[in-house]
């Protein structure tokens, strides 16, 4: 039983170093690769196609001003003033759930940056523990202005993109830093499903919510250092 008891606190401890360690890592190296870029990978060999990572990480200075306060007024209007959790936006999501409505979810940018950098895709009460884990964990050690960086790099915006630079390229045909304002709002259109919205060929409904986004961005000011480590 000791043995056990050891082993049990063995692995305790390694995972907890572990984890310190890589997200200490993060707060100031690239992520040059995610669990949801090998998992998308293997389902393209799987499905006979290609496997294909567009990738290519940039500052945050070297992005558009303007998608951080898009996809902060579509995923995250309190990014700037919760710590990770915003209780108000999960009661509603549970609510609607209940409901049976359609339900808005209520995952944080901080949440959706940790499972896209730490975790798998696929929701289970095992990878919500995990995420409030890693959340907790990047709120603590990462200013605002650096979950912004790394989620705006990190995250899926269509079939093999992945992160600002990447999907500016390939749908807009110009860098992150020269992406318009309009185009910041479509892009975070698209965040609630990227494989099934796209801003390279946006529906009418896409443009709905692209109008609205743009609408929501005027009451949320830029992300500027002083304001990110307040």
């Amino acid at each position: 039983m000791r043995r056990v008891f050891k082993y049990i606190t063995y692995c305790l401890l390694t995972f907890l170093v572990s984890t310190v360690l890589a997200v200490a890592v993060y707060r100031w190296l690239p992520v040059p690769i995610t669990p949801l870029m090998v998992i998308r990978c293997v389902q393209n060999i799987h499905n006979g196609e290609t496997a294909a990572i567009h990738h290519k990480w940039v500052p945050l200075k070297q992005i558009s001003p303007y998608l951080p306060v898009a996809v902060m007024a579509s995923e995250d209007q309190n990014f700037m003033h919760h710590h990770g959790f915003d209780f108000n936006a999960i009661q509603d999501a549970a609510i609607e759930r209940l409901e049976g409505k359609r339900s808005r979810g209520g995952s944080t940018i901080s949440q959706q940056t940790a499972k896209n950098v730490f975790l798998w895709p696929q929701s289970s009460w095992l990878r919500k523990g995990f995420e409030v884990y890693f959340t907790v964990l990047i709120e603590l050690m990462w200013p605002k202005e650096r979950i912004m960086e790394v989620y705006l790099n990190s995250i899926e915006m269509g079939p093999n993109i992945y992160g600002a630079e990447a999907v500016a390229q390939r749908h807009f045909g110009c860098s992150a830093r020269k992406l318009r304002r309009s185009d910041c709002a479509l892009i975070a259109a698209t965040l609630p499903n990227p494989l099934r919205f796209s801003s390279l060929a946006p529906s009418g409904y896409m443009r709905k919510r692209q109008k609205k986004i743009e609408q929501e961005m005027r009451h949320i000011p830029l992300i500027t250092k002083d304001a990110a480590n307040k």
